[in-house]
């Protein structure tokens, strides 16, 4: 009775390990142990960072990037039983073309933010960051903003894209309860949700980023689901920050970043995201629907 109450449980006897749900918890509880131990052993090199000037935020970005890969790694391999590379990380040309691809194409969509606003009157551009500071400052920061921004865009993918969106696909499918495609719309949902209310910390959250950010997880749920592959969502993921915050000096999911066009939001809240940026606005909706349709168009023969 005990056996069988073990298998019905927590086992799924299909492939002899455990279920999807109970996979998820049990990476929650590796990724808490891999934060802390990767901060723990490297924190003589933060130490370092932080006297020579660099942000919390990239300091915090690496132990991030440390344990979430680590927790993804020890996860996939002894709790999945699968490898690493197979949640769509094969590395080749194709890989290569998608990444440059997505990021790409996230300086058209926010350009394209950018313009909506200025044209509405929304927005007033003062000016651009050298011309109030030298080259070499100026280089240094957008360097360390990119290095943050590629490390937040595979640790973000790896997990919401990564492990819970596929775990939740399979799990649902696997259960008898839902066809492939009911399972794989849940689990989009559930991803989604998760990775927008991973971000319940930053300034400003309230209902329209929830909302905004749900939307944008189905965005990047849509670039894995066509690609079958995660550097797709990542090089969109990355871009998307890079450009968003950097290169044309909106708020980042309500955070600062070091802004090479120095501008000033003006307009309505409701449209502009105002203090949270345009993830928290409508006029994150044209931008999607751009990066959709030419998403569909880049994996047309996919």
């Amino acid at each position: 009775m005990v056996k069988i109450f073990i298998t019905t449980v927590f086992i799924n006897p299909a492939d002899d390990r455990l279920r999807a749900g109970w996979r998820l918890l049990v990476h929650f509880f590796i990724l808490a142990a891999s934060l802390v131990a990767f901060g723990v052993i490297v924190s003589p090199l933060f130490i370092w960072a932080e006297r020579q000037g660099f942000s919390f935020l990239f300091i915090n970005s690496l132990v991030a990037l440390g344990g979430i890969t680590i927790s993804v790694i020890l996860a996939r391999r002894f709790v999945d039983q699968r490898s690493f590379v197979s949640l769509g990380l094969k590395i080749n040309w194709k890989a290569l073309g998608d990444l440059f691809f997505g990021f790409a194409l996230t300086a058209a969509m926010m350009g394209l933010i950018y313009a909506i606003e200025w044209g509405a009157g929304w927005l007033t551009f003062d000016g651009f960051a050298w011309e109030f500071q030298n080259s070499g400052r100026v280089a240094r920061e957008v360097l360390i903003m990119l290095a943050i921004y590629i490390s937040v865009g595979w640790q973000e993918e790896l997990v919401a894209r990564g492990y819970w969106l596929q775990n939740l696909a399979e799990g649902l499918t696997r259960s008898g309860r839902s066809s492939s495609r009911q399972g794989l719309d849940w689990a989009v949902f559930i991803s989604s949700l998760f990775f927008s209310l991973a971000h319940y910390a930053n300034p400003g959250f309230a209902w329209a980023p929830l909302l905004g950010l749900l939307v944008s997880g189905y965005f990047l749920a849509y670039a894995y689901i066509r690609t079958r592959s995660l550097w797709l969502p990542i090089g969109l993921h990355i871009g998307w920050n890079f450009f968003e915050g950097t290169v044309f000096g909106f708020q980042v999911s309500g955070t600062e970043s070091y802004r090479l066009v120095l501008q000033t939001v003006k307009g309505p809240t409701l449209w502009t995201g105002g203090a949270f940026g345009p993830e928290a606005g409508l006029v994150l909706i044209p931008a999607l629907l751009l990066g959709t349709l030419s998403i569909w168009w880049y994996t047309r023969s996919r």
